[in-house]
């Protein structure tokens, strides 16, 4: 009787002093229910347990108010009948989308002509290079020249050979990172050649090979590949002006050894076969729409997706093809997840333990990037990196962040700060 007063009168005691949450692990978070889990959306007055975004409490004798509207439900957490904390109950619309795993060629075209190198040009006063001279740099992209906008390399040509004829210099709109600015440049005659040169190495587009992640059935939105794709000389993101993606079908691979990461050798052609667009390339993978539906005859169904709190420790499945443009299903383990509250790429480390897929690649090769992450008949993620030193281990990045790149909407509304 008196340990039960005491405890009682503690309980009553401490909100005089100090707030009872200071007490508990209850984090400031909006709290997500799955219409697909076998919890029922709560109705008003229920005494439920859920848990956190973060995983790091359960609540204890959880009321639901407002349920009546449980898109913008209110939750309080109380422990013997007294409230301690609100939060708000967001319901996750019931999103399902297509796993990917197929093979696909990438061709991009960048946002105006991307500055890749310096060369020299042996001109009549000397070795010149007009591109330095101008404080263009690798890296810098060129949107207009004279006031005419450049999307092709083709285009630079005529104006170069213009003004070196002319002996007029050339006005040049550069974007460096995020600003815009202009420069003037001289093209020089090159003795040996015969042709005027602005010392400039130049490209206007990239192309590659990956791995589809999912596609929506609906609307056709897709999301590839799962990182970047920067330029091979600049190591920068590549701006893209628009690019499209295409069946490809693995030839061969490159088995992967420690400090060498292994590679998928494919053919496509970038004009025929063309499955999609790309609008996107983002840190979390490529982005678009497809032409039309597209099928990998394993997984041809609209599977759940997980969010990242969600994701377990344990063992999952890849989706990627090996040969051809067969998609098969691959053991792997998921060796640490962590649960994230905004965007950030590396969320998963994997690790490759199908003895098949092993002895076909090694482990992680490039080209498997994007491959779909499936664990528990949901999809949590997509392959993205290697681990140099350990080609059978990498990362992996989380679908939802994946999902919000690609323009789909998986919080129904905006997710809402806690009160």
């Amino acid at each position: 009787m008196w340990v039960g007063f005491l405890l009682f009168f503690a309980l009553l005691a401490i909100p005089f002093f100090t707030p009872l949450q200071q007490y508990l692990s209850i984090p400031n978070e909006i709290v997500t229910f799955h219409d697909q889990s076998p919890i029922e959306v709560p109705t008003l007055g229920d005494n439920v347990q859920i848990e956190t975004t973060d995983n790091s409490v359960e609540a204890i004798n959880t009321s639901v108010f407002h349920a009546n509207n449980p898109g913008n439900s209110q939750l309080i957490y109380e422990v013997a009948g007294f409230p301690i904390k609100k939060v708000n109950l967001s319901v996750l619309d019931d999103i399902e989308v297509i796993p990917g795993g197929q093979s696909i060629g990438v061709q991009l075209h960048t946002l105006g002509v991307l500055v890749v190198g310096h060369h020299v040009v042996n001109g009549t006063e000397g070795e010149l290079s007009p591109g330095e001279d101008a404080e263009i740099q690798v890296g810098d992209v060129i949107l207009e020249i004279n006031g005419e906008k450049i999307e092709e390399m083709e285009e630079v040509k005529p104006f170069v050979k213009e003004a070196g004829e002319s002996g007029k210099t050339l006005n040049i709109t550069l974007k460096r990172d995020e600003k815009t600015f202009k420069t003037t440049l001289q093209p020089v005659l090159d003795k040996k050649e015969n042709e005027y040169k602005i010392g400039l190495y130049i490209r206007d587009s990239a192309a590659g090979i990956g791995t589809m992640t999912f596609y929506e059935p609906e609307s056709k939105k897709y999301g590839a590949l799962g990182h970047v794709i920067s330029d091979m000389d600049t190591k920068k993101p590549i701006e893209i002006h628009n690019g499209t993606i295409v069946k490809s079908s693995v030839t061969s691979i490159e088995k992967g050894n420690n400090g060498v990461p292994g590679e998928k050798q494919a053919k496509f052609s970038t004009e025929d076969n063309k499955i999609g667009t790309i609008t996107k390339n983002s840190p979390f993978g490529i982005f678009g729409k497809l032409n039309e539906p597209i099928t990998n005859k394993t997984h041809d169904q609209p599977l759940p997706i997980a969010l990242s709190h969600e994701v377990k420790e344990g063992p999952a499945k890849i989706l990627t093809v090996v040969k051809d443009e067969k998609v098969e299903e691959f053991d792997i383990e998921i060796v640490s997840s962590v649960p994230q509250k905004f965007p950030a790429t590396k969320g998963m480390v994997i690790q490759i333990t199908d003895p098949e897929l092993l002895k076909h690649t090694g482990g992680i090769v490039q080209g498997m990037s994007g491959s779909p992450i499936i664990q528990d008949g949901k999809i949590v993620g997509a392959v993205t990196h290697v681990f140099v030193n350990d080609p059978t281990s990498g990362y992996g990045v989380h679908i939802e962040w994946m999902l919000q790149d690609a323009g789909i909407n998986i919080y129904g509304e905006k997710k809402k700060e806690a009160s």
